[in-house]
């Protein structure tokens, strides 16, 4: 009978001790030089993340299923049969995590629009998302909503082929300007698409994301086509997002570099798989963005892979290069991801290339991060050393090319709480906040409290 309390009491006291480890740890970590004066006065620093990965509620909150709810259910999918089902329940935690974003000095959160259905309204999600962003407006943040991260309503996926479907561009549009009508009178920066590169490549060339479509040649797929399904799953994203700018022209930012090189350019064996734009189209599409969202976490050294004669035909074999990532291995550059090496002159050679190759548009880094195991102790996770260098070294390299003349407004981390992080469940930690998936609790980390120095407001 005794014991319980006392158990209780020393958890608070480790939890508390834990916070403050880190906390008076972070102090002690060098800024680097940096700090909010190392960018343009109006910069804007922001977190991100999406719905799926951090809300839970998947199944409830008048919310229908989605591509990912069925494409995880199929056993050996998810490390340990995971799933986004309560996640790290944002969506009832969220004032405490924008509690944290505006003690942490963050200007703006980039989150996602989630189980508001394609053609009908869901009252219950439009009530979730007004709370969410007047309290965040009420703390100081300002709101940088997403219309689509990797997801879709299960019942477009089995009315029209989802992505595949032309239907999809209108449907969209007109989720978009619901989202206008409903949210626009609070919003005032957007982004349509997060990464169609990976919707379109991993969803339909290799078919490790939902839906899980690719030929039987790249991966475990029961249905799909690897050589065309990519282009065409691109070619209508490009479209939904062309139709919902113009409904709505104010703010509209793209993730979607892969997608501003031109077509033309491509190797005759491609160019007649791809699906051509009408001339109405290229005149909707042409011009349709404020500003390009970069999402950017590594770099790799690449080789020539000469053209085989192959019949299996595919995106990523369209490339006719490889990744050589023996020599990042060998200079212990990798993160936990199998794909992130630390590479922090890959972001300057990236933006600087948007700006020479684009004449220099508004650009925001939408997405930059990296994680670790997700096993480790809390004294371990909290103590993210490694994570802060990251940022630091990143962030010095964003500093450099905003010298250099690039146009960068802003710079969102990825990502602010741990979460369910996809193929990777919840083996993978990207968050500056520790979760305790068991029971939900936060804990800042080391790289939490950095950011609040380096984020923080001269005193006036």
């Amino acid at each position: 009978m005794s014991k319980s309390p006392l158990i209780f009491l020393l958890l608070c006291i480790l939890s508390s001790a834990a916070q403050c480890f880190a906390s008076d740890e972070a102090e002690s970590v060098e800024l680097g030089g940096l700090s909010r004066r190392s960018f343009p006065k109006d910069f804007v620093f922001g977190t991100a993340a999406s719905a799926y990965q951090v809300e839970g509620m998947a199944s409830k909150g008048g919310r229908g299923p989605s591509i990912w709810d069925s494409f995880i259910k199929e056993p050996g999918r998810e490390p340990n049969n995971a799933s986004g089902e309560v996640s790290v329940d944002q969506y009832h935690k969220y004032k405490e995590d924008i509690d944290l974003m505006a003690k942490l000095n963050f200007d703006a959160y980039r989150f996602q629009f989630h189980g508001l259905e394609y053609f009908q309204v869901n009252k219950e999600g439009v009530a979730y998302y007004n709370r969410l962003i007047n309290y965040m407006l009420k703390k100081g943040i300002t709101p940088y909503p997403n219309l689509n991260h990797y997801d879709l309503p299960l019942a477009l996926q089995d009315r029209y082929n989802g992505w595949l479907g032309r239907q999809v561009v209108e449907d969209f549009a007109d989720y978009a300007e619901f989202c206008f009508k409903t949210f626009g009178d609070r919003v005032k920066n957007w982004q349509t698409f997060n990464e169609p590169r990976v919707v379109a490549a991993l969803g339909y060339d290799n078919g490790f994301f939902a839906p899980g479509r690719c030929s039987k040649a790249f991966g475990n797929c029961t249905e799909g086509n690897s050589a065309t399904e990519p282009y065409i799953v691109a070619h209508n994203l490009i479209l939904c997002h062309a139709a919902a700018v113009q409904r709505y022209r104010e703010k509209s930012g793209l993730c979607i570099l892969w997608c501003m090189e031109s077509i033309q350019k491509h190797a005759e064996h491609r160019r007649k798989r791809l699906p051509k734009f009408t001339k109405e189209e290229v005149k909707m599409v042409k011009g349709s963005f404020d500003f390009v969202g970069i999402n950017q976490y590594t770099a790799y050294y690449m080789y020539d892979a000469k053209q085989t004669n192959s019949k299996d035909l595919g995106y990523q074999q369209d490339w006719q290069c490889g990744f050589a990532c023996e020599k990042l291995v060998q200079l212990h550059l990798a993160a936990h991801s199998y794909w992130l090496y630390i590479v922090p002159w890959g972001l300057y050679k990236a933006v600087n290339y948007i700006k020479e190759r684009y004449g220099n548009p508004t650009m925001i880094l939408a997405e930059n991060g990296m994680d670790q195991p997700g096993n480790l102790t809390i004294p371990k996770v909290l103590h993210d050393t490694v994570r802060i260098n990251y940022y630091k070294s990143y962030l010095l390299e964003l500093k450099k090319s905003i010298k250099d003349g690039a146009n960068v407004i802003g710079y969102f981390q990825w990502t602010f709480v741990d979460n369910f992080e996809w193929r990777l469940g919840y083996t993978s930690r990207f968050g500056i906040v520790y979760v305790d998936f068991k029971t939900l609790k936060r804990y800042p980390k080391m790289s939490a409290y950095w950011f609040k120095r380096l984020q923080q407001r001269d005193k006036h």
